[in-house]
């Protein structure tokens, strides 16, 4: 980064000038003091992230361990105080419980010994000549490590040592790899103690561990779809269009139906005993409310807004156009992928790591249980905002990068001799002068968003009750939604397209950008609008899309794994890298209409002003601008008659 202060010189002017809505010359560093507190926060990550890897142990999580502190499937370093610890365990990659069918809870841990086996019985052991014989066969023990399979038969208190008779088949269970006894009596009880014992939080955490295989999988679907999205956009026409629109409301419509069916499937099962099904459930119940509830809206939006399709195609051929004098910006999404793809795969790694972190304590017997370490939980919400915050941030990189590309070519008198490498140009600026305004802006965007979202939620909830208490409830939302859009409403990504231009600080940017577009919102808001809306549309059609490759995926193992929360990272994941495709014709949308509220309002198409934008899309204006005259020359018309007949005589 420049020094601060220091001031950049892109020609052979060499005293800066007033700001006049030009992209700047001379620029400083902006918001230096939030580019510190980022710097500080992720400091925090880096010591969360270090401690993690020393403290826990995802492979306890995944691979399961025995009573004595094993891993299995891992060789294993010895736990001082348990003689029976340490032990190589690569070709014991299987959890076998010694009491399967009579699973007991003591002081919040099971009262059966567990072992590493190499392999699960697969018929039922009645004797103990039976044990001795499959473990002589198959090289399987299932005896405590510390007696001879010789002396299964031979010493008194073998029996002790060994399972409680009849030892029921098993199967491993690919999702814990654990030793599942097939028998339903014993299945039962076995299921619920062992998982109903674990808390929510560790539940989460194995649905997530043991579907890591699907969320990539799932990933990788979203990234196909985005790029689908993406080159439909490119070429658009008005009959993709059509297409597209059927594809959206064919998916919501799918999705939100098949949530509701899962659902009633979920309640019809009676003999739901599980904590990991109760929990399926509920957050089922939870989708399929929120699925309706936007599948209502966007389909009463796609009906009301149907008739400026047309009007849409051709704005997004003018921004396509705008692609065209950079078509390197369609890149930019793949090192966005890329970079994102990296940080959630190490923020889940941390997760994960912090979810097993616990100290090694030996109790009676020889064996060991790992205790939480104090304080841990405080640390997933700060690991959870960091994941909220982080994404943003990459996301608002790409975001100033394309919103300066664009400011770069506008701007250009020249139309036939284009800048050089405007992408480069516009990255420099941005890592040399303004990253501390792309972290406020994505921490601030982000931060008005919740309370938003929140405070429409309580309203929308309590408007429809009676009662005092609710009204005034109700008044106060709207009170305080109506203070939040009054006071906040400038913060939105024009910030970025008029630091690109001013090299100004975010809040300024924000407000100059809000009290330009107010002078010229009569031009093209509307429209913009319905741009940047059939846009969030590709958005909502490949998380449609990718949650319902998630549903038919997940629900195979709907009995031992929570996997509605796996499901929802998975949507929150297919939106941002659907986002950070498609958010570049949305960026260019936007800092095209910014930069033409700019050429309104320092020329006048005079040959002494003359505009920069081309004459196409000057037509395009014009057309928009004669569409509204026309349609408040009607509304104008019709309110007049109408009062007319309702004036007494």
């Amino acid at each position: 980064m420049q020094c601060l202060g220091a001031e950049h010189l892109d020609s052979a002017e060499r005293i800066p000038t007033q700001r006049q809505w030009r992209p700047q010359i001379y620029r400083k560093c902006t918001d230096t003091a939030w580019l510190f507190l980022f710097f500080l926060f992720w400091t925090g990550l880096a010591f969360i992230m270090g401690y993690s890897v020393a403290a826990g142990a995802t492979g306890r999580l995944l691979f399961g361990y025995d009573s004595f502190g094993n891993v299995c499937g891992k060789k294993n370093s010895p736990v001082e105080g348990a003689p029976l610890s340490g032990q190589d365990m690569t070709q014991k990659k299987h959890v076998f419980f010694m009491n399967s069918c009579n699973l007991e809870v003591k002081d919040v841990r099971l009262s059966s010994t567990v072992l590493c086996v190499s392999s699960c019985p697969e018929e039922q052991l009645d004797t103990l000549e039976e044990v001795q014989l499959f473990a002589n066969t198959s090289g399987s023990f299932l005896c405590v490590y510390n007696l001879n399979s010789f002396n299964y038969t031979q010493i008194p208190n073998a029996d002790l040592l060994c399972p409680r008779l009849p030892v029921p088949p098993s199967k491993s269970f690919p999702l814990f790899n654990r030793c599942i006894p097939q028998t339903p009596e014993c299945y039962s009880l076995f299921a619920s103690v062992l998982i109903n014992d674990v808390d929510s939080l560790h539940r989460i955490l194995s649905g997530i561990m043991s579907g890591r295989d699907t969320v990539l999988g799932l990933c990788i679907l979203a990234f196909a779809l985005s790029l689908a999205m993406m080159f439909t956009f490119r070429f658009i026409t008005t009959l993709l269009v059509h297409i597209f629109i059927a594809l959206i409301v064919l998916g919501l419509l799918f999705v939100c139906g098949v949530l509701w069916w899962l659902y009633d499937d979920y309640t019809d099962d009676l003999s739901i005993e599980l904590d990991t099904e109760r929990e399926n459930m509920k957050c089922l119940l939870g989708f399929a409310i929120v699925s309706t509830v936007i599948t209502a809206v966007l389909l009463i939006l796609i009906y009301v807004l149907r008739k400026r399709i047309k009007l849409t195609v051709e704005l997004l051929q003018v921004t396509n156009k705008a692609i065209s004098s950079s078509p390197f910006l369609l890149l930019q999404p793949l090192w966005t992928f890329a970079i994102l793809i990296f940080f959630w795969v190490l923020w889940v790694a941390v997760l994960l790591s912090l979810g097993t972190a616990g100290a090694a304590q030996v109790i009676e017997g020889g064996q060991v249980e790992y205790k939480p370490l104090s304080g841990i939980r405080y640390m997933w919400w700060y690991h959870l905002i960091g994941l909220i915050w982080t994404s943003e941030f990459i996301l608002a990189c790409q975001q100033m990068t394309v919103a300066g590309t664009v400011v770069t070519c506008y701007f250009n008198r020249n139309k036939s001799d284009p800048p050089d490498r405007p992408i480069l140009s516009s990255l420099s600026i941005l890592f040399c002068y303004h990253q501390g305004t792309v972290v406020k802006g994505s921490f601030l965007i982000t931060a008005v968003r919740i309370p938003r979202a929140v405070l429409m939620y309580v309203y929308n909830t309590l408007k429809e009750k009676d009662g005092a208490l609710s009204r005034c409830v109700s008044q106060c939302c709207c009170c305080c939604f109506w203070c939040l859009d009054k006071g906040l409403r400038h913060l939105n990504q024009n910030a970025y397209t008029t630091t690109a231009i001013n090299g100004t600080d975010f809040c300024t940017s924000a407000k100059d950008a809000l009290k330009l577009l107010s002078k010229n919102s009569s031009h093209f808001t509307s429209v913009n609008c319905f741009g940047d809306f059939i846009i969030f549309l590709g958005k909502v059609l490949v998380v449609c899309f990718t949650v319902f490759g998630g549903l038919m995926a997940f629900n195979y193992h709907r009995v031992l794994q929570v996997w509605a929360i796996p499901l929802l990272l998975v949507a929150f994941f297919a939106y941002l890298v659907a986002h950070s495709f498609l958010s570049v014709f949305e960026t260019v949308l936007d800092a095209l209409f910014l930069c033409f509220a700019v050429d309104l309002e320092t020329n006048d198409g005079s040959s002494e002003k003359p505009y920069f934008m081309d004459q196409e899309f000057l037509d395009f204006v014009k057309r928009i601008k004669k569409l509204n005259t026309r349609a408040q020359r009607n509304k104008n018309s019709l309110t007049s008659e109408e009062g007319t007949e309702l004036r007494p005589l």
